[in-house]
């Protein structure tokens, strides 16, 4: 009987041991580096493919490439559309046929260390002229997913006063109103 419980208690030791080691290995392997090019590369093509799904009016396709609780940050102060808000916005200008064309002039992709997120700048040939993109990516079950999205009309500094000027009183009524 002693034989028996010192067996098992050396086994028990031993499985606790291997459990470790077998838990460090794991461990290592998944902080090992990751191809920052590979990472980049894929999420450079899921945000090109969201912005043609939006120049071909393809609104499935749109949407399946944000996360459900996604955020779009439009050019208007007043558009902070969250995911089920900025379909119901966007809908009828898909049903057009057209939604809005962008296509890339620059971007910069940028990754954390444990390469489940990732965020990126990227300027925009649109209808506005040019515009800054920037956001959020994460990376899902189902592949690289929009999450955040900010898009903004860029202004060269020398046309700052005017613009200003120009958006003067649409500021001072919604800052009135926010306060």
């Amino acid at each position: 009987m002693k034989k028996l419980l010192l067996f098992l208690a050396l086994t028990s030791v031993l499985s606790c041991n291997f459990s470790v080691e077998t838990s460090k290995a794991n461990f290592e392997e998944n902080k090992a580096p990751v191809n920052k090019e590979i990472l980049k590369d894929s999420i450079n093509t899921v945000l090109e493919e969201w912005h043609k799904a939006a120049a071909e009016a393809r609104f499935e396709k749109y949407f399946d490439l944000m996360t459900q609780d996604g955020v779009f940050l439009g050019t208007d102060a007043t558009e902070n559309w969250q995911n089920k808000d900025f379909r119901a916005y966007a809908k009828p200008h898909f049903d057009k046929g057209k939604a809005w064309s962008f296509s890339t002039l620059e971007r910069n992709i940028y990754t954390g260390e444990e390469a489940n997120i990732a965020w990126f700048d990227e300027l925009l040939d649109t209808q506005m002229g040019i515009c800054r993109g920037s956001g959020v990516v994460v990376r899902t079950t189902e592949g690289w997913k929009i999450k955040h999205y900010v898009l903004s009309i860029s202004i060269p500094n020398e046309n700052v006063s005017e613009i200003t000027e120009l958006k003067k009183d649409f500021d001072e009524e919604l800052t009135s109103r926010l306060k």
